[in-house]
């Protein structure tokens, strides 16, 4: 094989990581596939004496993916700021339960494990776009400072102190990976939500829970997060009164168990859970139609 074959192959080979990255970067299915598309296209503008000079297309890739999720990032700031309510990450289903008529690309594509749980891409969004780079290529893809230094346009040095900066913001919230006793909790969470038991649901939610929604000005959802489990507790149990029809799905969001509510079959709300102790910490709601269009036809 030649070696403009070689680069084809390894440039179809890389999509799936550049994907992947993108989404821990940005937090959107769409604006992830939008940079890794980017990234691709100004590869093919290349002349080809330029494409040959390169020795690894995959590692050219990445950098130029990294560099315009880092714009992306810096513009979206203003952007959420503009947001109406809490701004949340978009959910991920798994990847059997992506809608039908999305195909494979991303599903196949998403690896979801602890870097992708709500939790932790919630921290992740705490910090700056120069820090959340340096700490998600290095800390979760274990790319080097060097390489990571072409991304930032910063030294290997300074790329470093951004990574430990992230890291100490993270301290020890990264979730861990989906256990019975995390099931168990948002499966009875689902069974006193339904029957609409609010002392159930006080017993179930820790004290000091939070609740944040993401209804992006466009589907109905609290506008600033619901502290206090008893607070919660009877939000929720509003929600189904003035709902309906709703009906309550246990489903896999990011890698961990969730809830999907959905009328006449049709996704309104998916739920994540953050749980320590046997009790719900933290619940992440996302109502924003736009959000949900992976699991738009919710079987």
């Amino acid at each position: 094989m030649g070696t403009a074959g070689a680069h084809t192959e390894e440039m179809a080979g890389e999509r799936r990581q550049l994907i992947n990255v993108a989404y821990r970067l940005l937090g959107s299915v769409a604006e992830s596939e939008d940079a890794v598309q980017e990234a691709y296209a100004r590869w093919y503008a290349l002349p080809r004496s330029r494409q040959a000079e390169i020795v690894s297309p995959g590692a050219w890739l990445t950098t130029v993916t990294g560099r315009i999720c880092l714009d992306v990032l810096g513009s979206a700031r203003a952007r959420r700021e503009r947001y109406v309510g809490a701004w949340l990450p978009d959910p991920l289903p798994d990847r059997a339960e992506w809608a039908h008529g999305q195909g494979a690309d991303p599903a196949d594509q998403m690896i979801l494990d602890e870097s992708v749980t709500m939790a932790f891409l919630v921290v992740l969004e705490s910090m700056t776009p120069a820090e959340r780079v340096a700490f998600v290529l290095h800390d979760v893809f274990r790319y080097p400072f060097a390489e990571i230094a072409g991304v930032l346009g910063r030294t290997p040095a300074a790329c470093k102190q951004l990574a430990a900066s992230a890291r100490r913001r993270v301290g020890a919230t990264r979730a861990p990976v989906a256990t019975a006793g995390r099931a168990d909790a948002v499966r009875h969470v689902k069974e006193a939500w339904e029957s609409k038991n609010i002392a159930a649901l006080v017993e179930l939610l820790d004290p000091a829970a939070v609740m944040t929604a993401d209804g992006g000005g466009v589907a109905g959802a609290a506008l600033h997060p619901i502290e206090g489990g008893a607070r919660i507790a009877r939000y929720m149990v509003a929600v189904v009164d003035r709902a309906p029809g709703l009906g309550l799905l246990e489903r896999t969001v990011n890698g961990t168990p969730g809830l999907v509510a959905r009328r006449a079959g049709v996704v309104m709300t998916v739920a994540s859970f953050d749980v320590a102790d046997g009790r719900v910490t933290r619940i992440w709601v996302v109502r924003n139609p736009e959000k949900l269009r992976p699991w738009a036809r919710d079987g």
